[in-house]
Protein backbone atom coordinates (compact mmCIF):
# COMPACT_ATOMS: atom_id res chain seq x y z
CA UNK A 1 0.00 0.00 0.00
CA UNK A 2 0.92 3.81 -0.82
CA UNK A 3 0.05 6.97 0.56
CA UNK A 4 -0.56 9.63 -1.32
CA UNK A 5 -1.35 12.84 -0.74
CA UNK A 6 -4.13 14.74 -2.03
CA UNK A 7 -3.97 17.94 -3.85
CA UNK A 8 -6.57 18.86 -6.77
CA UNK A 9 -7.18 22.51 -8.92
CA UNK A 10 -10.34 23.23 -7.03
CA UNK A 11 -8.92 22.78 -3.36
CA UNK A 12 -6.09 24.44 -4.33
CA UNK A 13 -7.95 27.44 -5.99
CA UNK A 14 -10.14 27.43 -2.91
CA UNK A 15 -7.81 27.66 -0.55
CA UNK A 16 -4.75 29.54 -1.97
CA UNK A 17 -7.44 32.50 -3.18
CA UNK A 18 -8.66 32.71 0.40
CA UNK A 19 -5.50 33.12 1.85
CA UNK A 20 -4.40 35.81 -0.95
CA UNK A 21 -7.57 38.03 0.02
CA UNK A 22 -6.59 37.27 3.70
CA UNK A 23 -3.28 38.81 3.28
CA UNK A 24 -4.12 41.57 0.99
CA UNK A 25 -3.46 44.60 2.90
CA UNK A 26 -0.19 43.05 4.25
CA UNK A 27 1.09 42.20 0.45
CA UNK A 28 0.13 46.13 -0.11
CA UNK A 29 1.99 46.89 2.51
CA UNK A 30 5.28 44.79 1.82
CA UNK A 31 4.97 46.21 -1.72
CA UNK A 32 5.09 49.93 -1.02
CA UNK A 33 7.82 49.20 1.32
CA UNK A 34 9.42 47.45 -1.45
CA UNK A 35 9.21 50.29 -3.19
CA UNK A 36 10.21 52.82 -1.24
CA UNK A 37 13.27 51.07 -0.39
CA UNK A 38 14.68 49.79 -3.80
CA UNK A 39 17.06 52.93 -4.72
CA UNK A 40 18.91 51.09 -1.69
CA UNK A 41 22.06 49.56 -2.55
CA UNK A 42 22.54 45.83 -1.11
CA UNK A 43 19.21 46.07 1.14
CA UNK A 44 17.28 46.23 -2.18
CA UNK A 45 18.57 42.56 -3.20
CA UNK A 46 17.15 41.15 0.21
CA UNK A 47 13.87 42.71 -0.31
CA UNK A 48 13.18 41.93 -3.96
CA UNK A 49 13.83 38.42 -3.25
CA UNK A 50 11.49 38.70 -0.08
CA UNK A 51 9.36 39.90 -2.90
CA UNK A 52 9.79 36.58 -5.44
CA UNK A 53 9.13 33.84 -2.71
CA UNK A 54 6.05 35.62 -0.65
CA UNK A 55 4.57 32.21 -0.43
CA UNK A 56 6.93 31.30 2.23
CA UNK A 57 5.48 33.64 4.63
CA UNK A 58 1.56 32.82 3.27
CA UNK A 59 2.56 28.76 3.58
CA UNK A 60 3.04 29.31 7.57
CA UNK A 61 -1.05 29.94 7.80
CA UNK A 62 -0.91 33.50 9.40
CA UNK A 63 -1.19 37.01 8.42
CA UNK A 64 2.05 38.09 6.92
CA UNK A 65 3.70 41.19 8.40
CA UNK A 66 4.45 43.90 5.78
CA UNK A 67 8.25 43.90 7.62
CA UNK A 68 9.10 40.92 6.72
CA UNK A 69 11.03 41.90 3.53
CA UNK A 70 13.94 43.44 5.64
CA UNK A 71 14.97 39.88 7.05
CA UNK A 72 17.96 39.49 7.16
CA UNK A 73 17.97 35.84 5.67
CA UNK A 74 16.96 37.10 2.43
CA UNK A 75 20.10 38.86 2.20
CA UNK A 76 22.34 36.05 3.59
CA UNK A 77 21.07 33.61 0.66
CA UNK A 78 22.02 35.94 -2.05
CA UNK A 79 24.59 34.09 -3.51
CA UNK A 80 22.36 30.96 -3.52
CA UNK A 81 19.96 32.59 -4.83
CA UNK A 82 21.13 33.81 -8.27
CA UNK A 83 23.32 30.75 -8.21
CA UNK A 84 19.54 28.47 -8.28
CA UNK A 85 18.43 31.50 -10.85
CA UNK A 86 21.07 30.83 -13.34
CA UNK A 87 21.10 26.90 -12.95
CA UNK A 88 17.14 26.85 -13.95
CA UNK A 89 16.92 29.48 -17.08
CA UNK A 90 20.53 27.81 -18.38
CA UNK A 91 18.41 24.75 -18.41
CA UNK A 92 14.77 25.80 -19.12
CA UNK A 93 15.45 27.98 -22.12
CA UNK A 94 17.10 25.59 -24.34
CA UNK A 95 14.70 23.04 -23.68
CA UNK A 96 11.87 25.39 -24.80
CA UNK A 97 13.42 25.54 -28.42
CA UNK A 98 12.14 21.78 -28.37
CA UNK A 99 8.90 22.60 -28.73
CA UNK A 100 8.52 24.79 -25.82
CA UNK A 101 6.58 21.88 -23.85
CA UNK A 102 9.66 20.08 -22.49
CA UNK A 103 10.34 23.56 -20.79
CA UNK A 104 7.24 24.15 -19.15
CA UNK A 105 7.86 20.76 -17.79
CA UNK A 106 11.01 21.45 -16.52
CA UNK A 107 9.74 24.77 -14.98
CA UNK A 108 6.61 23.40 -13.16
CA UNK A 109 9.23 20.77 -12.24
CA UNK A 110 11.30 23.85 -10.78
CA UNK A 111 8.88 26.14 -9.77
CA UNK A 112 8.86 25.36 -6.00
CA UNK A 113 12.86 25.20 -6.07
CA UNK A 114 13.39 28.80 -4.67
CA UNK A 115 10.78 28.50 -2.25
CA UNK A 116 12.96 25.36 -0.62
CA UNK A 117 16.30 26.94 -0.88
CA UNK A 118 15.25 30.26 1.28
CA UNK A 119 13.07 28.44 3.31
CA UNK A 120 14.94 24.97 4.02
CA UNK A 121 18.61 26.84 3.75
CA UNK A 122 20.22 23.84 1.33
CA UNK A 123 22.17 24.13 -1.66
CA UNK A 124 20.68 25.34 -4.64
CA UNK A 125 21.41 21.85 -6.71
CA UNK A 126 19.63 20.47 -4.05
CA UNK A 127 16.82 22.54 -3.75
CA UNK A 128 16.23 21.70 -7.56
CA UNK A 129 16.27 17.64 -6.99
CA UNK A 130 13.79 18.50 -3.85
CA UNK A 131 11.23 20.69 -6.04
CA UNK A 132 11.39 18.08 -9.10
CA UNK A 133 10.50 14.97 -6.51
CA UNK A 134 7.84 16.95 -4.54
CA UNK A 135 5.56 18.19 -8.09
CA UNK A 136 6.31 14.28 -9.27
CA UNK A 137 2.82 13.59 -10.30
CA UNK A 138 1.23 16.99 -8.96
CA UNK A 139 2.19 18.73 -12.68
CA UNK A 140 -0.71 18.63 -14.48
CA UNK A 141 -2.56 19.88 -11.31
CA UNK A 142 -0.14 22.85 -10.84
CA UNK A 143 -0.65 23.67 -14.44
CA UNK A 144 -4.29 23.15 -14.21
CA UNK A 145 -4.44 25.90 -11.29
CA UNK A 146 -2.22 28.18 -13.22
CA UNK A 147 -4.28 27.54 -16.36
CA UNK A 148 -7.58 28.67 -14.39
CA UNK A 149 -6.08 31.76 -13.33
CA UNK A 150 -4.52 33.10 -16.77
CA UNK A 151 -8.09 32.57 -18.20
CA UNK A 152 -10.30 34.27 -15.52
CA UNK A 153 -7.58 37.08 -15.48
CA UNK A 154 -7.75 37.63 -19.66
CA UNK A 155 -11.59 37.58 -18.94
CA UNK A 156 -11.64 39.28 -16.20
CA UNK A 157 -9.16 42.30 -18.27
CA UNK A 158 -11.44 42.12 -21.13
CA UNK A 159 -14.39 43.02 -19.61
CA UNK A 160 -12.50 45.82 -17.66
CA UNK A 161 -11.18 46.78 -21.15
CA UNK A 162 -15.03 47.01 -22.32
CA UNK A 163 -15.49 49.11 -19.47
CA UNK A 164 -12.56 51.38 -20.03
CA UNK A 165 -13.64 52.53 -23.32
CA UNK A 166 -16.89 53.94 -21.70
CA UNK A 167 -15.69 55.18 -18.75
CA UNK A 168 -12.37 56.55 -19.05
CA UNK A 169 -10.61 56.44 -15.37
CA UNK A 170 -13.14 54.37 -13.93
CA UNK A 171 -11.83 51.32 -16.18
CA UNK A 172 -8.17 51.81 -14.94
CA UNK A 173 -9.07 51.93 -11.34
CA UNK A 174 -10.83 48.82 -12.16
CA UNK A 175 -7.89 47.07 -14.13
CA UNK A 176 -5.85 48.02 -11.38
CA UNK A 177 -8.07 45.61 -9.21
CA UNK A 178 -8.09 43.05 -11.32
CA UNK A 179 -4.31 42.67 -11.82
CA UNK A 180 -3.97 43.08 -7.83
CA UNK A 181 -6.79 40.53 -7.16
CA UNK A 182 -5.10 38.11 -9.80
CA UNK A 183 -1.53 38.24 -7.85
CA UNK A 184 -3.05 37.59 -4.45
CA UNK A 185 -4.44 34.61 -5.66
CA UNK A 186 -1.45 33.15 -7.68
CA UNK A 187 0.74 34.02 -4.62
CA UNK A 188 -2.07 32.09 -2.10
CA UNK A 189 -2.20 29.35 -4.56
CA UNK A 190 1.44 28.80 -4.90
CA UNK A 191 1.46 28.78 -0.93
CA UNK A 192 -0.99 26.30 -0.83
CA UNK A 193 1.16 24.26 -3.44
CA UNK A 194 4.21 24.64 -1.74
CA UNK A 195 3.27 23.55 1.55
CA UNK A 196 1.27 20.52 0.55
CA UNK A 197 3.87 19.53 -1.67
CA UNK A 198 6.78 19.62 0.94
CA UNK A 199 5.67 19.43 4.13
CA UNK A 200 5.04 16.59 6.05
CA UNK A 201 1.28 15.26 5.15
CA UNK A 202 -1.44 15.08 7.60
CA UNK A 203 -3.79 12.66 7.61
CA UNK A 204 -6.73 14.58 6.19
CA UNK A 205 -4.47 15.02 3.10
CA UNK A 206 -3.68 11.53 2.77
CA UNK A 207 -5.70 8.63 0.49
CA UNK A 208 -4.50 5.09 0.38
CA UNK A 209 -3.79 3.65 -2.97
CA UNK A 210 -3.38 0.08 -3.12
CA UNK A 211 -0.84 -1.28 -5.37
CA UNK A 212 -1.72 -4.60 -7.47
Amino acid sequence: MEEQRKISVGSVLSEGIGIGIKNAASMLGATILWLLTIWIPYLNVGTTIAMMTIPIELSKGKIISPLFIFDGKYRQYMGEFFTLIGLMYLSILPAMFFMIIPGIIIAIGWSLAIYILLDKGIAPGEAMIRSNKATYGYKWTIFGVSFVLVIVYFIAIYIVAMIAVHSGFFGFILGLIVVAIFMVANLGCEAVIYRKLTAEPRPEEMETVVEV
